[in-house]
């Protein structure tokens, strides 16, 4: 009959494989998990700088049919993003992208949204997996801006001076506009355009 210390000396092996094993494993997903984190900061970084600069274009564009009002021939060129004098927008996403730790290229997509691409300023990190210590995750997003608004120009004098302004219908409201009413009482900026990200 053999010592029971020599059964215990063929099982260690045994033991030190599976814990092995098991390490590698746990190692594995951290790093997986680290790769996920860094993609979800970038992704969410994308999303953030895209929003910013199509809302910035968006409040551009509600000012300019405020500034137009009296003028509803221009109206549809400025529910369609062709407004004159519309700055750039692009720096909102540069500063969302910032606060996110992350760094974006920016541009416009067609007159009413903007498509942004972002990269995480931090590196996945030390892994086990080779490389990824340089790695720095990358998203995409692109964000619309939606008129929410019809009218009928051919409703009323709306082109003559003093003349009712078209009915503005904006989803679920309709607006009788006063020209000679405050500010205050005119569409906002959310009222006229939605903005969301592209499916």
């Amino acid at each position: 009959m053999q010592p029971r210390n020599s059964d215990a000396g063929q099982a260690f092996p045994i033991y030190i494989t599976v814990v092995g094993g098991l390490l590698f494993l746990a190692f594995a997903y951290l790093a997986v998990g680290q790769a996920a984190a860094n993609r979800n900061s970038a992704q969410t970084a994308a999303d953030a700088a895209a929003l910013a600069a199509a809302l910035e274009r968006r409040d551009q564009l509600a000012g300019a049919w405020v500034q137009d009002l009296l003028d509803p021939a221009e109206w549809q060129d400025i529910f369609d993003g062709e407004a004159e004098g519309i700055g750039p927008s692009c720096w909102r996403a540069h500063e969302l992208a910032a606060q996110n730790d992350a760094t974006v290229r920016c541009a416009p997509d067609g007159p009413l949204g903007y498509t942004v691409e972002s990269r995480t300023n931090k590196p996945v990190g030390d892994s086990i997996v080779p490389g990824t210590e340089d790695k720095h995750a990358k998203a995409s997003a692109t964000a619309v801006i939606e008129p929410r608004c019809t009218f009928d120009l051919s409703a009323g004098e709306a082109e003559a001076e003093g003349g009712p302004l078209p009915l503005l219908t904006c989803k679920d409201r309709e607006w009788e506009l006063d020209p000679k009413g405050p500010v205050e009482l005119l569409p906002k900026p959310e009222d006229l355009f939605d903005v969301h990200l592209a499916d």
